[in-house]
């Protein structure tokens, strides 16, 4: 009788001889499932998909009534492995398959790589190592021993490639690898892990232990040879892949929808059996290959889809502890699978990416590989939380009311914080606590698939359908989105919950009440800038924290700009300029690393740090980039996380890299060498002397080998922690009462919001040149717009910084860069006298068409380094 792999092979091709009268096993399963499983071959791919899972679940059924399933004790009646069955011809295998098929009235056995035939026709040897099934020799793995897939094997027969001419076979049957590498439970008693293996028995003293931390590594623990199984992929790549290619995509398509069928329809499968497949077929070498992306990859991401949490709890285990060096070549596969799909598909309103299966099952498999690659990487021990900022509640029933009326009600933002990723909270690992990831964390962008997303309507899918699945929604998958992109869907995020302001301030007049203002506005003099503001938003912060959360509108007393964008940025930049101006005393500068950092012996009150946090909270808010440079610690410290020792590399280079030596240092004299005791000294915003004992007697317990780390561990707690404890607390108090209610922390990582707040430090002027639009006659082609671009590119950074400032009123780059800054440059009247004039709100540059280049340099450079304030045109 043909082997199983001929049969897949059969149902597959177009070109099956259709003139072979035997009457094999397999060609009566062919044709009897042809004649009931026929379709209208209009209806597409996805009535094929259904097709072929039938078939799949036929044959099944055909090789259990007819082979068995090889367990001696089976008492399933329709099983030939059991006492109960009938003996059935190939004929009558096939008719009560098909039957079975459609009514389901029969579980399906577990599978056995060896299918033995009815118990009392078994032809094995008990003496013999190997069985004669089906003519697939297959070796007794119950005796612990590989099949000819072992990496033996594949080396002997990869070396015998090597001297063999290219129409020789290929040593490997492909029958029996292909019904090898198509079957779940075959493939994971080839690499699976010896009885008395080490790994074995780890995994048992894990599950034996008391501690109920230690049940989900008993649960993923290792349970295949890994080793064995990457020697055998090294071994295959040897032999030419023209040999294996076609059938050994064909057998991962096949094992797929074997999945697929295990998990959906029979719900009888074995979940380690199933991982350890999944971890094995994604170490081919060839899997970002053009076939293995068009067929077999996207075919295995709908069937990961069907694991529950705890399997990808065990996939994402497996690959960070055995597989780490495989993570690159299964991103890059993935990636590839989803920038192809995105480019060469026509997304439009009605069919999105988030409607392409493809990309949407690429993308939560991806998720999977992100977890593991933060596993793999060095991960904090012991990360010590921020204590929580509570914000009283302030409750606003008419505003309540409202959201329950209106139709924006669907989208509305949330009171409450997020709920975590049920996988990361699985795996009990959070970006915050990933020191370095295996994988950068850029390499699980894709900015084709970033630019081709309406981000609106993603975002209206993650927020209305946040508690369900119904709706694919990228924001759910912020590891692949960039920075920019994310942005925007915050940008919405803080839009809709102004607007819900201001309908709130509709509806209080419209019942009668006195209606609230619905901007936050702020009036504040020049002169006294800092004053005025910190007045003005702690009056508010004490009466209504809410009002902080509308649109903010800036008006310069005694200046006639319209608030529009502009005059907020301006606000924004002269007030961050003197509050972290050294000399106002709140915070110092770190010579080093060139950032600004809390004083420990500041004189200002923790109302003002309050007050400080919510101007950065509301730069966030409002969409704006601040010139503020804190060290990474900062946006760690705000997102929930104690600063470490790890953090003094960005905070205080040479005080690290001392420490680094100290712990790096393994002579015994470490005591007289570096004659350190727990007493340390630091200086004051003044350059003063301050002694601090970390410990009782400080001063007379030296530093040893046995208590280096200790000490390292309190220095850096108490220089990033203890010694700003209170201004830093106040001033997550007033980032908070703004930020609360938004995804910020679910979305972005620190690294993300430090570019958030800074924006780019890519200054590309030529992105700028080919993102710039033109108005009023003006077009690219232009004498004057060449001279302007000509004179531009060849400014310094410093003046560049003037001109961005002149004409959209902040010196800093944008997230994502210059590309994402859309500058207009419009004619404003022929050659005059008059300097170039801007309206920063709308980023337009009114630009005369002087005579001259001579002309337009004068009359630029004057304009971008004399202008500040606003008046009428």
């Amino acid at each position: 009788m043909n082997s199983k792999s001929e049969t897949d092979e059969a149902s597959r091709g177009s070109e099956a001889s259709s003139s072979n009268n035997n009457s094999t096993p397999n060609n009566i399963v062919e044709e009897q499932s042809q004649s009931v499983l026929c379709v209208n071959p209009a209806s597409g791919g996805s009535q094929d998909i259904m097709k072929r899972a039938a078939k799949e679940l036929i044959e099944r059924y055909f090789y259990q009534l007819l082979e068995g399933c090889g367990n001696p004790n089976c008492d399933n009646e329709y099983c030939a492995s059991s006492q109960k069955a009938k003996k059935l011809t190939a004929n009558e295998a096939a008719a009560v398959a098909i039957k079975l098929a459609e009514k389901k009235e029969a579980l399906l056995c577990d599978r056995h790589p060896n299918k033995v035939p009815r118990t009392e026709t078994n032809n094995c040897d008990s003496n013999s190592s190997t069985c004669d099934t089906s003519n697939k020799k297959v070796k007794n793995t119950s005796s612990n021993q590989k099949t000819d897939l072992s990496d033996s094997k594949v080396q002997e027969d990869s070396q015998g490639k090597e001297t063999a001419n290219e129409s020789s076979p290929i040593i490997i049957q492909q029958t029996e690898y292909k019904y090898i590498t198509s079957t779940s439970k075959c493939l994971d008693l080839i690499f699976g892990c010896n009885k008395n293996s080490v790994c074995n028995k780890e995994s048992k003293a894990m599950c034996s232990s008391s501690d109920p931390d230690k049940d989900i590594d008993c649960v993923i623990g290792p349970e295949f040879d890994a080793a064995s199984c990457h020697r055998a992929f090294r071994y295959l790549a040897k032999v030419p892949s023209k040999y294996y290619n076609s059938m050994l995509v064909s057998a991962l398509e096949t094992l797929a929808l074997h999945l697929k069928i295990d998990l959906e329809i029979s719900k009888k499968f074995s979940m380690e059996d199933v991982v350890t497949c999944l971890v094995i077929a994604f170490e081919i070498p060839d899997i970002g290959c053009s076939d293995y992306l068009e067929v077999a990859l996207p075919t295995l991401c709908h069937a990961i889809e069907y694991l529950p949490l705890k399997a990808h709890a065990r996939l994402a285990r497996l690959w960070s502890e055995y597989c780490k060096e495989s993570l690159r070549h299964i991103l890059e596969a993935l990636q590839q699978l989803i920038t192809l799909r995105v480019v060469s598909t026509n997304y439009s309103r009605i069919y999105q990416v988030q409607d392409d299966e493809c990309v949407t099952k690429a993308t939560k498999l991806m998720k999977i590989v992100y977890y593991a690659n933060m596993a793999a990487g060095e991960v904090q021990q012991n990360p010590q939380p921020e204590e929580p900022v509570v914000i009283a509640s302030q409750l606003d029933p008419l505003g309540d009311a409202l959201h329950d009326l209106l139709p924006l009600s669907a989208i509305k933002t949330s009171k409450h914080a997020l709920p975590e990723d049920p996988l990361a909270a699985y795996l009990k690992i959070n970006s915050l606590d990933v020191r370095k990831p295996y994988l950068p964390y850029e390499e699980f962008y894709n900015e084709p698939l970033s630019d081709n997303i309406e981000m609106d309507i993603d975002f209206a899918s993650y927020k209305t359908d946040v508690n369900s699945a119904t709706k694919f929604a990228f924001l759910n998958y912020p590891f692949i989105l960039t920075a920019a992109t994310k942005s925007l869907g915050l940008y919405y995020e803080n839009r809709i919950r102004m607007y819900s302001e201001r309908r709130v301030s509709l509806l209080h007049a419209v019942v009668g009440a006195a209606p609230p203002m619905p901007f936050l506005r702020l009036r504040v003099r020049r002169s006294h800038i800092i004053a005025d503001a910190l007045v003005e938003l702690e009056m508010i912060a004490m009466e209504r924290a809410l009002d902080l959360k509308k649109q903010l509108m800036v008006e310069f007393e005694g200046e006639q700009g319209v608030d529009e964008g502009g005059v907020s940025k301006e606000f924004f930049q002269l007030i961050v300029e003197e509050i972290f101006n050294p000399d106002y005393g709140m915070f110092t500068q770190q010579p080093d690393s060139h950032t600004v950092w809390f004083n420990p012996t500041s004189f200002e009150t923790e109302a003002q740090f309050t007050l400080i946090g919510i101007v950065l909270g509301l730069a966030i808010y409002n969409n704006i980039i601040l010139a503020v440079n804190f060290p990474m610690v900062v946006y760690r410290k705000l997102m929930g996380r104690k600063g470490a020792f790890e953090d003094l590399a960005d905070w205080n280079p040479s005080l690290y890299n001392g420490l680094k030596d100290m712990l790096d240092y393994s002579g015994d004299d470490l005591e007289e060498v570096y004659y350190q005791t727990f007493r340390i000294c630091y200086k004051d915003v003044f350059g003063n002397n301050i002694f601090h004992d970390l410990k009782d007697e400080g001063d007379s317990l030296f530093v040893t080998q046995a208590n280096k780390r200790e000490f390292v561990d309190m220095y850096a707690d108490f220089l990033l922690n203890k010694s700003v404890e209170t201004q830093f607390r106040a001033f997550r108090r007033g980032f908070v009462m703004v930020t609360d209610e938004s995804p910020l922390s679910a979305l972005f990582r620190p690294e993300e919001i430090e570019t958030l707040v800074c924006g780019s430090k890519n200054f590309d002027f030529n992105e700028l040149e080919k993102s710039t639009e033109y108005d009023g006659g003006y077009t690219s082609d232009s004498r004057i717009i060449k001279d302007f671009w000509c004179i531009v590119h060849k400014l310094c950074i410093t003046e560049k910084r003037k001109l961005l400032q002149f004409t959209t009123g902040s010196d800093r780059v944008p997230v994502g860069g210059l590309s994402y800054l859309k500058l207009v440059i419009a004619r404003n009247g022929p050659d005059s006298d008059r300097l170039p004039t801007a309206h920063t709100c709308f980023n337009v540059l009114l630009l005369p068409e002087y005579r001259s280049r001579d002309k337009l340099r004068d009359r630029l450079m004057k304009a971008i380094s004399y202008s500040k304030g606003f008046g009428m045109l």
